[in-house]
């Protein structure tokens, strides 16, 4: 056995030991040499990597490699890819990883993709907040067709909630994990993860023209620029008797993540319970403070009938609710999402289940 090897089965068996799940993740990684990479790569399942550069680390550096490779594994972070940027989205899943690897006192190499502003955040949300830095020719030249390394079979689900209850149980759980836990089981979808992916994906069907951009303007032809596209929504949160404190919370606390997604937008807050409460517009910049004004029935119509009358060109709204009261008769002419607690009947748009023990 070459040093190399040596190497990789000493921080196999090291990381085994002292943080078990990490180390049962990355136990079933095949190891194969490519001095034609920078460093390392990994799809989960075969661990590639430069030599010169294994062989300036330490055991404690490539415990971490190893973690790292192991948990784009367990977080089906290639199948949740999509026809998003592979570079891209790769940087945005190692920056989530390793957020929660030096959480954990595991030691990083050298070069590592890390930034303490994505402490805390999902892939998704990171990746959008990616997206929005890059250069606008960058953007236009990337190739967004990727294809998916892992396929879903490959992923072995029922090892990874068995892996998952035995650390819960033996109280060996690594800090940080216990927030990914929906993200690892299938039909345990996070709906934080798919609230960011529709607004991405809407953000991105949804153009506007202000400002133009530059460099066809000298044609006299004015088209959208990409590198500063707004998010332009409503958002309606309930505020009737039937919604909880530690519900309206975490309606509260979702519309602030959106907030913090995106680098561009324009968000209308309508407060309502059988009436306006309230209504604000946020900007880029601006602190959410927490009114609780409501309390009464639910009434959904005032909500729709008071945009119609008073925001020009709505194109999105997201009602936060329990959907327990009055709809509107006619379906409006803009897009509506519905985040609710628990399956509901709601009678026109889309909905999506809240998980309120997450």
């Amino acid at each position: 056995m070459n040093t190399i090897a040596k190497k990789l089965e000493k921080a196999k068996s090291k990381l085994m030991l002292e943080h078990p799940y990490f180390g049962s993740i990355a136990s079933a990684l095949k190891f194969e040499q490519n001095d034609d990479i920078e460093s390392f790569e990994s799809n989960g399942i075969l661990f590639k990597y430069n030599s010169d550069f294994l062989n300036e680390c330490g055991i404690e550096e490539i415990e971490f490699m190893l973690a790292n490779a192991g948990m784009h594994y367990a977080l089906c972070h290639q199948n949740r890819e999509q026809k998003r940027e592979s570079r891209l989205w790769q940087l945005a899943t190692d920056y989530a990883i390793n957020s929660m690897l030096l959480k954990n006192n595991l030691y990083p190499p050298e070069r590592i993709n890390y930034q303490s502003r994505f402490d805390g955040m999902y892939a998704e949300e990171i990746y959008a907040v990616l997206e929005s830095e890059i250069d606008e020719k960058d953007y236009i030249e990337q190739d967004r067709k990727s294809e998916k390394i892992v396929d879903q079979e490959s992923v072995d689900i029922e090892f990874l909630e068995q892996l998952l209850q035995k650390t819960i149980n033996s109280n060996e759980l690594p800090k940080d994990l216990e927030r990914f836990f929906p993200k690892i089981y299938e039909s345990q979808i996070d709906w934080r993860d798919e609230l960011h992916k529709y607004l991405d994906h809407f953000r991105k069907d949804d153009y506007r023209f202000f400002p133009p951009n530059k460099r066809y303007i000298h044609q006299g032809i004015a088209l959208p620029s990409l590198g500063s596209e707004l998010l332009k929504i409503i958002v309606a949160i309930d505020t009737s008797g039937s919604i909880d404190k530690e519900l309206l919370g975490k309606f509260f606390a979702e519309f602030e993540a959106i907030m913090h997604s995106f680098s561009n937008y324009e968000i209308e807050l309508i407060a309502c319970d059988s009436k306006i409460q309230y209504h604000q517009t946020f900007y880029p910049g601006d602190n959410l403070v927490h009114k609780t004004k409501g309390g009464g029935a639910t009434d959904f119509r005032p909500v729709f009938e008071y945009i119609e009358r008073n925001i020009d060109n709505p194109s999105l709204l997201i009602y936060f609710t329990d959907a327990q009261g009055i709809f509107p008769k006619q379906k409006p002419f803009f897009d509506t999402l519905w985040v609710i607690p628990k399956k509901e009947k709601v009678h026109f748009g889309e909905r999506l289940i809240i998980n309120t023990h997450n």
